[in-house]
């Protein structure tokens, strides 16, 4: 124990010194720290998470660090192998992955069903067991088939798994893409289709991953979206468009009108920013997450 905590004490030391903070406690989750520690107050009205592979230039344990020491815990898209990191550092699990083929192999082609069927079925018991609640899949593309047999595939195999998910209370959600530049010939690149599938599936474990990136190149019209639709929507993902970065004045979305409609709707879920911060070094990086935690922070 005490080897794992002079470790944890330097791997602390070095990201602070990388990231210009001056207070090393602060990098300490509430469990972890003996003294008290002076973090950022949020208005509580969303709740605020981080996408993993967007800021894998840090460790995991770097990362959950940096998140407490601004102000929040929850980080998306961890597999089970690394869940006991989040555990260490008590930091959520807001989005679980890892029973997924692939972003291209999904749902909507019945010939992935048999691998699909077997994975999500362990990883839902996963889940449940770490006492996490989110667990994200994805259409896949559609290689010729028309969107009705898309539509068709996903509903004959997800209902397969669906009575687990929902004896278990595991929410299945999954993400919206945009097709027309990051995922060409994703079946489900637009809101309709996805809304299509949960009202055939008719299930509350089931819900959609409204990516708000990808709807703005698809779709736009991001605010009445979320008002007329958002009992489908079971979490969100930012980022700037163009070029999915920094979520501030440089690019086309607001996020501060958008954080008030998710707000307004009552919803409970996470917001998870999904933008690849551009600023450079670790420092400017880590304040490139503060301030999208600031903007969102209705």
């Amino acid at each position: 124990m005490t080897s794992q905590l002079n470790r944890r004490s330097l791997m602390r030391n070095t990201l602070a010194a990388a990231l210009g903070l001056p207070n090393i406690a602060a990098l300490v989750s509430g469990a972890q720290a003996q003294e008290s520690t002076t973090r950022p107050q949020l208005k509580g009205n969303i709740h605020h998470s981080v996408a993993r592979w967007t800021f894998n230039f840090l460790t995991l344990e770097e990362l959950c660090a940096l998140v407490q020491r601004l102000g929040f815990s929850a980080i998306d898209l961890i597999a089970p192998n690394e869940w006991h990191i989040l555990k260490e550092w008590g930091v959520d699990s807001s989005m679980c992955n890892g029973a997924e083929i692939s972003l291209e192999e999904g749902w909507g082609d019945s010939q992935y069903h048999t691998t699909l069927i077997d994975s999500y079925r362990k990883h839902i018991d996963l889940v449940s067991e770490a006492g996490y609640k989110n667990l994200i899949c994805f259409s896949g593309n559609a290689r010729g088939m028309v969107p009705e047999t898309g539509l068709d595939n996903a509903e004959k195999g997800l209902k397969q798994i669906m009575a687990q998910a929902e004896k278990q209370n595991v929410v299945i959600q999954m993400e919206l893409f945009n097709s027309k530049i990051d995922h060409p010939d994703y079946f489900c690149d637009n809101t309709a289709w996805g809304i299509e599938l949960c009202k055939r599936l008719d299930s509350p474990n089931f819900k959609l991953l409204y990516d708000i990136y990808h709807m703005q190149i698809m779709e736009g019209d991001i605010i009445r979206t979320i008002q007329d639709h958002h009992e489908y929507f079971g979490h969100y993902h930012t980022a700037g468009v163009p070029g999915r970065h920094e979520i501030d004045d440089t690019q086309e979305l607001y996020y501060p009108a958008i954080a008030r409609a998710i707000k307004e709707t009552g919803f409970q879920g996470y917001m998870a920013q999904e933008f690849i911060p551009t600023r450079g070094s670790a420092q400017e990086n880590a304040e490139s997450l503060r301030s999208a935690i600031q903007i969102c922070d209705v």
